[in-house]
């Protein structure tokens, strides 16, 4: 099992989903609370359209996304309030109940990649996420970097 994450900052769609076709990914699993993007084929539509064309499924698992306080921590570069406000939004039901349907879905053996906006895997929750599907399901963890536009 092998659990991929991707971030789409300072790349273009055509460049992130030739990565995610060259890694063989079958699901990409949008993790941002708001599937929204000022940047073309980013948006939840947009980008499960592309994906599809490229024959790659989407899932938007919009409770997996950093509440409002986190992501303006992170834009203020405050990297532990970031963690921790995400570490408390991770205890919550709906939260669980999503880490709990990806932790299934990637049991199940298919190719998942975790897509959030971050380019550095370090600087977003995607790592949090794949950390806690990895102590899970000992699924190993690839981090794509699609190249830069």
């Amino acid at each position: 099992m092998t659990l991929f994450t991707i971030g789409y900052e300072q790349a273009k769609s055509a460049s992130v989903i030739d990565e995610l076709k060259r890694a063989r990914v079958g699901l990409v699993v949008d993790t941002r609370a708001v599937a929204a993007s000022r940047r073309p084929g980013f948006s939840k539509r947009q980008l499960a359209a592309g994906l599809d064309e490229a024959g790659i499924g989407y899932l938007h698992l919009q409770k997996l996304g950093t509440p409002k306080e986190g992501r303006d921590a992170a834009r203020g570069g405050n990297l532990k309030k970031l963690f921790d406000i995400y570490e408390k939004h991770l205890a919550t039901p709906d939260a669980r109940a999503q880490l709990d349907e990806l932790t299934a879905i990637v049991k199940s053996g298919g190719p998942v990649c975790l897509l959030c906006y971050e380019r550095d895997k370090d600087c977003c929750h995607r790592t949090r996420i794949a950390e806690i599907v990895h102590a899970r399901t000992g699924a190993s963890v690839v981090d794509l970097v699609p190249p830069l536009f």
